[in-house]
């Protein structure tokens, strides 16, 4: 019962909304990649290079910005490659992003260690961190106020991406033609679109979108680098894209929900079961979630082809 009741508390739903802003963030640059017709699974990758050029940006660029701008750059630079080898190069998107996720692992450490001298974490370094946000008026409110209010500046980033992206997706020529490219791209190469810029420029909004995602947990929930400090939220990330059927809203129910089981294991943790258990339940629910999503895709192919038959 002590849990149920931790569960319905402010302090849990606050976390919640925490842990799943880099799942987010990182989901909806897939669902743009989606909708342009490329699974981009570097996202992994890309989100852990991002964190730690965040953190090293702020600090020898001495202000939050230059954290940021070198975020940022790193993260269209991993993308910028991704796309150059899978688009121009035509290399196969599994082989080429299983690449950006191998090399990020090394690259991070071997850089993290020439910078501070350590392989494990950058506490030595004194880096900027995004500020939380106390928002007028709903502070004050009882209860509400504790949960919406207060967050870090890139969770609400998150939330306004959501709008953004759908806006993006849905209401502007751009998105018109990355929806046109992803469904139907010789039918849109006929009428004069070239797929491939379309489709880079939606691999580099991705790279943005995750390598924010990435800063959040160096420079907004942790307040350093640590190794390996995305532990799988990519691959979670691309899993929410699929379960949200690649569509904005989608992927914050889906990302809320594997939040969720990432948060009641926080919780699980004070209790005497098995750390390794705990430690794969966000994965678990990943799982179970994506073959929730499959048996849905399958009976929804099958009603379509007995349709077809039908008529």
């Amino acid at each position: 019962m002590n849990i149920f009741r931790y569960i319905c508390s402010v302090d849990f739903i606050y976390m919640w909304i925490r842990v799943a802003t880099p799942i987010l963030l990182a989901a909806l640059g897939s669902v743009v990649c989606n909708k342009a017709g490329v699974v981009n699974l570097g996202l992994e990758g890309t989100m852990l290079i991002s964190a730690l050029f965040g953190v090293l940006g702020s600090v020898y660029g001495n202000s939050l910005f230059m954290g940021l701008l070198a975020g940022l750059l790193a993260a269209l630079a991993v993308s910028a490659a991704f796309a150059y080898f899978h688009l121009i190069l035509q290399a196969n998107n599994v082989l080429c992003g299983t690449a950006v996720n191998t090399m990020a692992t090394g690259l991070t450490v071997f850089v993290l260690q020439l910078a501070t001298g350590e392989k494990g974490n950058s506490s030595s370094l004194k880096s900027f961190s995004f500020p939380n946000i106390e928002i007028p008026l709903i502070k004050d409110i009882p209860v509400l106020g504790e949960i919406i209010s207060g967050h870090n500046t890139l969770t609400y980033v998150a939330v306004f991406m959501v709008v953004a992206i759908y806006v993006l997706l849905y209401k502007t020529p751009l998105g018109l033609r990355m929806r046109a490219v992803g469904e139907t791209p010789e039918a849109a190469s006929s009428v004069g679109q070239n797929v491939i810029v379309i489709r880079f420029i939606a691999i580099l909004i991705c790279g943005v979108l995750t390598g924010l995602g990435g800063m959040y947990l160096s420079m907004g929930y942790l307040g350093m680098f640590v190794r390996d400090m995305t532990a799988g939220r990519g691959f979670i990330a691309l899993a929410a894209c699929s379960m949200g059927q690649a569509t904005p809203v989608g992927a914050l129910a889906s990302s809320m929900i594997f939040a969720f089981f990432d948060g009641l294991s926080n919780i699980l943790q004070v209790l005497k079961i098995p750390s390794e258990f705990v430690q794969m339940l966000p994965y678990l629910a990943t799982i179970i979630g994506l073959t929730i999503y499959s048996i849905q895709q399958s009976f929804r192919m099958k009603q379509k082809m007995k349709k077809q038959q039908e008529t």
